[in-house]
């Protein structure tokens, strides 16, 4: 009977232990995450951002370059670049499992399945458009198919009596 006490307390012992070791390389994953940072820039250069491990942005410069240009293909490129920032996530965490945890965690691979899902990759980059494409059109044409607009209603005039000198009877007795 002491043999069977002693296994379970070595037993207990190599427990606690795997716990230690592995809460130790999740901490030490958290904080390689926690350190990582992603930039991108446009291709002119005229647009540049970082962003932390969590998706948010950190840094965002905009250079003198870009004066000239509109600002909806300013904030079109951020966004692009935003995107494109984000997808590259999912890899850096896996990255980081990989060298602390290992892949075949459980929870890692929960962890990394989130993050892609949060983090998808970017559609693929259209071709070069011309610096008029997006430009809100103002359309003149008139649509032959379109309903006229209802007509307005306006309430009918109030109908008035002639005034009468006589009195507010319009000119018959009370009594009548």
């Amino acid at each position: 009977m002491p043999e069977d006490i002693a296994g379970s307390e070595q037993m207990l012992a190599n427990w606690n232990q795997n716990i230690q070791e592995r809460a130790a390389r999740y901490q030490e994953m958290a904080t390689r995450v926690q350190g990582m940072t992603i930039s991108e820039r446009s291709s002119d250069g005229a647009v540049e951002l970082t962003i932390g491990s969590n998706g948010i942005l950190q840094n965002l410069v905009i250079n003198e370059s870009a004066a000239g240009r509109r600002m909806a293909e300013i904030s079109g490129e951020i966004m692009k670049l935003l995107q494109r920032a984000q997808s590259k996530i999912p890899a850096l965490l896996q990255e980081a499992m990989a060298e602390t945890i290992g892949t075949q965690d459980e929870t890692a691979n929960v962890l990394f399945n989130e993050a892609k899902k949060n983090f998808p990759a970017p559609p693929p980059e259209d071709e070069p458009r011309s610096p008029y494409s997006g430009v809100n059109e103002m359309n003149f044409r008139v649509e032959d198919d379109a309903p006229p607009p209802p007509p307005r209603s306006t309430p009918p005039p109030a109908r008035r009596r002639p005034p009468s000198d006589d009195d507010d009877f319009g000119g018959e007795s009370v009594l009548s």
